[in-house]
Formats: structure tokens, C-alpha cells, sequence
């Protein structure tokens, strides 16, 4: 008898507490930025950095915090000698060794944007005009956090990563070969 007093008063003091409770789950948070084309970056891009359609490796992951894990830019797949070039035209303000590997930083002319690509042998110097397709230097047969050899384009605006993917027109984006769809309603010649 005593057992079924105790149940009776924990459920007397369990219901209006669940009661309390929302009946619908919260909302979870939105992420910091959605991996894709961010609108903020202009699409000055003309040019893949390496190939005509490489495959990308890994993507850019955000961090949620400024020292967070995260991937600050992308990998995409490129044998060693690969030609690397500027995919927008800009000034090379950056052409070295940083931590062991060859570093190529541009800032894109008319913007507040800087692209970066690595590892990287460069055939340019700093202050070198550059132009969308220009070769800038070649892959280095370094294996740095890719499982295979790849080149690192990252995007900055100031301090702030972003996704260089999101200077690319979205037709050099599309994988696949275009396809031309008949007009209607128009006459023939």
C-alpha cells in the first residue's frame, strides 16, 4: 500500500511539470553558414585553380567558432606539376614557403578578397599582375592533410574564411554535358 501512496505522489508531481513542457521540440540551431555559393562573394571566378572540372576532395566546413574545427577552403584532386592558375585576375600579394609549403595569396582586383592556393611551387613573385587563367605555379608533389596529392583554395574577406566555390559561375559548376532543348513556338527559317 505504502508503494502505490509514493507512485501516486511522483506522478502527481511529474504531470504538471510535464505539462510545462512545450508540446512541440525546439527548433534547432541554424547553422553558421550552409556549405554551398555564398551571396556575398561577387562571381568574379573564371577559371577552375587546377583541371577543368576537378574533383573535389573536400569541401569547405565552416568553423563555428574562430578556432573551431573546421576545413577553411577545398581540395581538389591534381597530380603533382598540375598547373595552377589565378581564377580571377588580381595582384599576387603573397608567393613562399609557409610552414613547409609553397603558399600563392591574390587579392582579386576589385574587391575586398584574397584566394589562396597550396602546396604550391610558384612561378610568380609578390606585387605580379595577374590575369583569370594565368598560370601562377604548379602543384608540388607534397602530401599535406589530403589522403592523395591536392591543392588547398581557400577564400578570405579580412579575417573571415569563406567559400571559394562561391566565386565560380554556377555553369562551371555543373558536372555533365550541357544540353541544348528545343524552342517552342518559334518558327522555323
Amino acid at each position: 500500500m505504502r508503494a502505490k501512496r509514493c507512485a501516486g505522489t511522483a506522478l502527481g508531481l511529474l504531470l504538471p511539470a510535464l505539462a510545462a513542457l512545450p508540446l512541440h521540440p525546439p527548433t534547432p540551431p541554424t547553422p553558421l553558414k550552409p556549405t554551398g555559393t555564398d551571396v556575398s562573394v561577387p562571381v568574379v571566378g573564371r577559371t577552375w585553380p587546377v583541371g577543368t572540372r576537378p574533383a573535389v576532395l573536400r569541401g569547405w566546413e565552416p568553423p563555428a567558432t574562430t578556432y573551431g574545427p573546421g576545413h577553411r577552403g577545398v581540395d581538389l584532386a591534381a597530380p603533382p606539376g598540375t598547373p595552377v592558375r589565378a581564377v580571377a585576375p588580381g595582384r599576387v600579394s603573397f608567393a613562399g614557403r609557409v610552414a613547409g609549403k609553397g603558399v600563392i595569396s591574390v587579392e582579386l582586383t576589385g574587391t575586398d578578397l584574397r584566394t589562396t592556393y597550396e602546396p604550391v611551387t610558384a612561378s610568380v613573385r609578390k606585387g605580379d599582375e595577374v590575369e583569370a587563367g594565368e598560370t601562377v605555379g604548379t602543384v608540388d608533389a607534397t602530401v599535406s592533410h589530403c589522403t592523395a596529392v591536392c591543392v588547398h583554395w581557400g577564400l578570405r574577406r579580412g579575417e573571415t574564411y569563406l567559400d571559394p566555390l562561391s566565386l565560380l559561375p554556377p555553369w562551371l559548376l555543373r558536372r555533365g554535358p550541357s544540353r541544348l532543348l528545343p524552342v517552342l513556338d518559334v518558327p522555323l527559317p
